[in-house]
Order: C-alpha cells, then sequence, then structure tokens
C-alpha cells in the first residue's frame, strides 16, 4: 500500500501547500485506489502522481468544510473524460448528496459511471466490507460532524512452499488453487495435505486511519489503536491548545499522544494552520517527537509506503 498526501493545509490553499487530501493506492494487481477528503484543486495534485482517475475505486469524506470538499465535484466530473466506468463509492456527513446533486444538476454535469453516495448516520461503526478490507468509522469533535475512518486489510495466507509440495509429489495444477483458497487436498500418495503444512508466513493485514478535523477525544483512539499508520491532523503548534479547541483542532503534542495511547506505529501529521511554512515543520515534527516516535509532518505530494508485516 502507498499514502500519496495530496494537500496538507488547512483552511484555504497556500503558497505553501494545497488543501487536505489523501490517496491511498491499494495493492497489486488491480491497484485500484481511495481518497480521503477532496480540498480544491485535489485533481491538480493527482496529476503529479502516478495515480489515474479511472483507478479511483471510494472516496472518503470526513466533513463537510469547503477545504476538504470544495475538489470533489469537479474531480468526479474528469473521472468520465479519464475513462472511469467502473463505479465509484462515495462516503461523508449527511448533506453530500445534497451537495453533489446540486453542482451536478445546475451544471448539467453526466458521469460515464455509477456513483453510489452512503451518507453516514452517527451512530454507524462499519461501513464498509468485502474480502479485501474493512472500513470502520467514529464520530469525531469538531465545529460540524466531522467523521475518522479505519481500513483494517484482512490477511492472507503466506506463499506456497512449492519445493515442500513437490517431496510430497503435488505438482503444480488444480490442487495449488485449493491449498491457495485454504481448502486441504489428498497427495497422489493418500496422504492429507493441509494449507497450514505446505505455506509460509501468513500476510498480516494493515491498519491505516484516517482522522478529519478533531479535538482530542475518544473515537480518535479507538480508531487509531494499532494502526499501522496514523494520519491526524495537527492544526497548530505545542503549546496553542486553547486556539486550537476553540476552533475544534488540535496541536502537535495531541496528535502524537493520541498515537502513544493508541500505540499506533507511525504518525503523519497535516491539515497545518497557513501560519506555519515548509521550514517550520522540523520544528513542528521535534515538538511532537517529544511525546511519540516515529512522526512526520507531511508535505505535498509526500509518499508513503505502508510494508505488510509477515507473522513469523
Amino acid at each position: 500500500m502507498n499514502m500519496w498526501f495530496l494537500g496538507t493545509g488547512a483552511g484555504r490553499p497556500s503558497k505553501y501547500r494545497n488543501v487536505t487530501a489523501m490517496a491511498l493506492q491499494l495493492p497489486e494487481p488491480n491497484c485500484s485506489w481511495l481518497l480521503f477528503d477532496a480540498g480544491e484543486a485535489t485533481q491538480h495534485q493527482i496529476m503529479r502522481t502516478p495515480l489515474k482517475l479511472n483507478k479511483l475505486e471510494f472516496v472518503f469524506i470526513t466533513h463537510l468544510h469547503g477545504d476538504h470538499l470544495y475538489g470533489l465535484p469537479g474531480l468526479l466530473s474528469s473521472r468520465s473524460f479519464d475513462g472511469g466506468v467502473t463505479p465509484v463509492r462515495l462516503y461523508g456527513p449527511v448533506g453530500i448528496k445534497a451537495f453533489i446533486d446540486t453542482i451536478f444538476n445546475i451544471s448539467a454535469t453526466q458521469l460515464d459511471y455509477e456513483l453510489i453516495i452512503h451518507e453516514i448516520s452517527e451512530n454507524e461503526t462499519i461501513i464498509y466490507e468485502d474480502e479485501r478490507f474493512k472500513v470502520e468509522v467514529g464520530k469525531l469533535e469538531h465545529r460540524v460532524v466531522s467523521f475518522g475512518y479505519r481500513l483494517t486489510e484482512k490477511d492472507q495466507p503466506g506463499r506456497l512452499l512449492v519445493d515442500k509440495l513437490k517431496e510430497l509429489g503435488i505438482e503444480a495444477g488444480p490442487l495449488y488453487g485449493k491449498l491457495k483458497q485454504g481448502e486441504s487436498v489428498t497427495s497422489p500418495t493418500g496422504m492429507i495435505v493441509h494449507t497450514e503444512d505446505v505455506t509460509g508466513p501468513a500476510h498480516i493485514g494493515r491498519v491505516i486511519t484516517v482522522l478529519g478535523d478533531t479535538k482530542p477525544c475518544g473515537n480518535a483512539h479507538r480508531l487509531a489503536v494499532d494502526a499501522d499508520l496514523l494520519v491526524h491532523e495537527a492544526t497548530f503548534a505545542a503549546g496553542l491548545e486553547e486556539k486550537a479547541h476553540e476552533f475544534g483542532h488540535c496541536t502537535t503534542k495531541e496528535a502524537a499522544e493520541t498515537a502513544a495511547k493508541a500505540k499506533a506505529k507511525r504518525l503523519v501529521m497535516t491539515h497545518f494552520s497557513g501560519r506555519y511554512s515548509n521550514e517550520d515543520l522540523l520544528q513542528l515534527e521535534r515538538e511532537a517527537a517529544l511525546y511519540f516516535e516515529p512522526v512526520t509532518a507531511a508535505t505535498d505530494l509526500l509518499h508513503i509506503e505502508i510494508k505488510r508485516a509477515l507473522n513469523e
């Protein structure tokens, strides 16, 4: 998996960074991707990455403030011009459907694919699940309804141990397929062979948590527990907690404390106030590192690989 930070600023674009958007690229074979928020000019940022709009599969909007939303209608429209024909699932707070429908109706926009819109109720916990991953949601504490998302990848069996299979007299063919699917098979000598006997260590699913704008709260911790990657807003520097809370935000210190309490494996901070230049980010990292490591203050177009752990 790969996470691209398409915009890392708060409120409005600045000369240092664009407004909030993140893309999570899923593994091969299909390499589809998920978008978290879509601030103004998100599709311009996408053109500076290897991501293709026709591979977009899911959009998760954390809340309906413009710096997380204004880039969405244009992006969805452009996807039709980019050969996108497969469905896209859009999740967000109540009001997201009216927003999209109104703009598309007024502009006479027509899509060449199905857009499936799911407005999240505040008591939902699991909003999507398939054979690849599960997506959980939790309401955060902001000036408007704001959600955090937790994507949990399903565990995958390890690689087949081909040499061991050959020793058992099992050659490549249909029996391999059954073993890959977790079925037991019978070898030519009559031995029952179980999947776990002829596979390497299982691939443990990764957990990615992306939090919308929020003050410190219980759901931020719940969604972040044991996350391989926690993306957390850090609008203000440490020491400005009162100002941050007034506007429904966190400081670098509070983002780090959430990561530490949740025992996350890595923290990336984003959504920085326009008062901070890119040169200030090193100091923001240092502040957070007093409470949690490893931590990164994201810059626009930062690319992070989220590696899969092996169950040794």
